[in-house]
């Protein structure tokens, strides 16, 4: 079974030129021995009319055109008079031999039985003339295709032509139609090949886009330039290729934002678990220090006064922790909410840096913390004033918190072409390399036991990730010589004003 467009199309030229050969054959070796009995019929009806018309008793003025159509026709030629005279015969052996056309004339009485047969005949018939279809002749042993007609003058006319000739004429156009139907198959079948292939080119061109389409591949176009029905139907395929690569492009897309946006739902998910984990933990140890020592003042666990004081002391202590991660998750969720838009303004960050030390004095006299600031004395950036204040305070109470060893606490203000970095150093242990990347994390704590002996909520290096994202600065951490230091960036002020250096700073 042909399959392809290509071997059908073929096969079916060639079945059709086969079938028009084979059909015209059978036709032709059916009716064109009819056809030939027909036309010769026509012809000796045609000969009676003309000589019918230039007769007028006489053969001699028409032997060029009797002799003319004894050799175009093929036609027996016989004048007899009503007296069974032959006035002219075509036949060589009746004629005068030698001497000019008119001694050639044939002469009376040269053949008695067919003079007999033409006048009977001729007397016999209906109208001016009648067609024998076969007249047997006995001496020549053949059948004849006759005409007896009377001339105007009286007298009579016959024509005949063989009939095997006829069919000879037949048979042999029948041959030779048989001989040219095979040629003409023979190159039909090659024409039907290379037209085959022509034609089904763009169609197999088009099928190899469409598998290519189905593989998601609109890489190659349809480059045919007709103008008919297959070049619009290509056209038709470039534009829906065109049109599915754009929508498969655009069905990628939203695919890769829904997968990102079902990756972020499901780290939001995991880090609201978390975070829920880690407030619990966090709360439930305050709460269940106040809910215990509340109770033994209610109870009056101890009467004495200085315990009952430091019960009291403990639930402030432990109140104010709350507090303080209360306000903490409050400030750190508005930020990364992005409720808080920083408010851009131009301030000194060094004497921020000199503020937020001074504040912590008292702490670090009580620790034994020798701090100082190095660097630039005046240093203008452009950001939020509250915001960086929090870097800058959340740093130096971690470094405060962790310091140790020669207990060095030092701020550095570097300032760059138009980044200002402020670093915050302090001597003791380095972090663990394997937790530099986790410290940013809410709740993350190093050493948890000393986190909590100085009061920490795990959210400081939190809310500092989320300040300096929404500000679109870098910061890091890195151990360094002697101790950790961290360090963030802030944009700095384009041109310094000529007023106070401390502008801009919230009164």
């Amino acid at each position: 079974m042909i399959k392809s467009v290509r071997g059908k199309l073929f096969a079916g030229i060639v079945g059709l030129i086969a079938l028009f050969v084979l059909l015209s054959w059978a036709l032709n070796w059916g009716l064109l021995d009819r056809y030939y009995r027909s036309a010769k019929r026509g012809s000796l009806v045609n000969a009676y009319s003309r000589i019918r018309r230039l007769y007028e008793g006489d053969a001699g003025p028409l032997l060029l055109e009797l002799e003319t159509m004894e050799r175009r026709e093929g036609f027996h030629i016989v004048v007899v008079d009503p007296g069974l005279s032959i006035k002219y015969d075509t036949v060589p052996d009746r004629r005068a031999p030698g001497g000019p056309i008119s001694d050639r004339l044939p002469r009376p009485g040269s053949d008695r039985w067919l003079t007999e047969f033409i006048v009977r005949t001729a007397q016999d018939m209906e109208g001016d003339y009648v067609v024998l279809e076969a007249t047997p002749d006995e001496r020549l042993k053949t059948e004849f295709m006759s005409l007896v007609g009377l001339l105007s003058n009286g007298d009579y006319l016959f024509l005949r032509t063989p009939v095997p000739a006829i069919q000879e004429s037949a048979a042999t156009a029948n041959r030779f139609f048989l001989i040219s139907g095979s040629l003409m198959i023979a190159v039909g079948i090659a024409f039907a090949f290379v037209f085959a292939g022509w034609f089904t080119r763009p169609i197999l061109e088009m099928k190899a886009i469409a598998e290519r389409m189905a593989r998601l591949d609109f890489s190659s176009k349809y480059t045919g330039s007709s103008h008919d029905e297959i070049g619009a139907l290509g056209q038709s395929i470039n534009l829906m290729s065109g049109q599915l690569e754009r929508s498969i492009g655009e069905l990628v897309t939203a695919n890769e934002k829904l997968l990102e946006d079902i990756e972020r739902e499901r780290r939001i998910d995991d880090m609201r678990e978390e975070f829920i984990a880690s407030v619990s933990h966090e709360l439930k140890t305050p709460i269940a220090m106040i809910q215990g020592y509340a109770e033994g003042l209610k109870l009056n666990v101890n009467e004495d006064e200085e315990n009952r004081n430091f019960y009291c002391d403990v639930i402030t202590d432990e109140a104010a922790r709350m507090n303080r991660l209360v306000t903490q998750l409050l400030s750190l969720a508005r930020i990364e909410s992005g409720n808080a838009i920083p408010e851009i303004i131009c301030f000194d960050i060094a004497e921020m840096a000199r503020r937020v030390l001074r504040k912590s004095r008292l702490v670090l006299e009580e620790r034994g913390i020798d701090a100082s600031i190095e660097g630039e004395e005046h240093s203008l950036v452009s950001a939020d004033y509250d915001m960086i204040e929090q870097v800058l305070t959340n740093y130096i109470t971690n470094a405060v918190d962790h310091t140790s060893g020669d207990n060095k606490l030092r701020v550095r203000i570097d300032s760059g072409a138009d980044k200002v970095r402020v670093s915050v150093f302090n001597s003791g242990d380095p972090i663990p390399p394997e937790s530099i990347d986790s410290i940013w994390t809410s709740f993350y704590k190093t050493d948890k036991a000393r986190t909590r002996e100085h009061g920490g909520t795990g959210l400081g290096l939190s809310i500092v990730k989320a300040i300096q994202d929404a500000h679109g600065n870098a910061y890091g951490a890195a151990n360094v010589r002697g101790g950790v230091e961290f360090w963030f960036d802030v944009d700095a002020a384009p041109e310094a004003p000529e007023t106070d250096l401390d502008m801009g700073v919230p009164g």
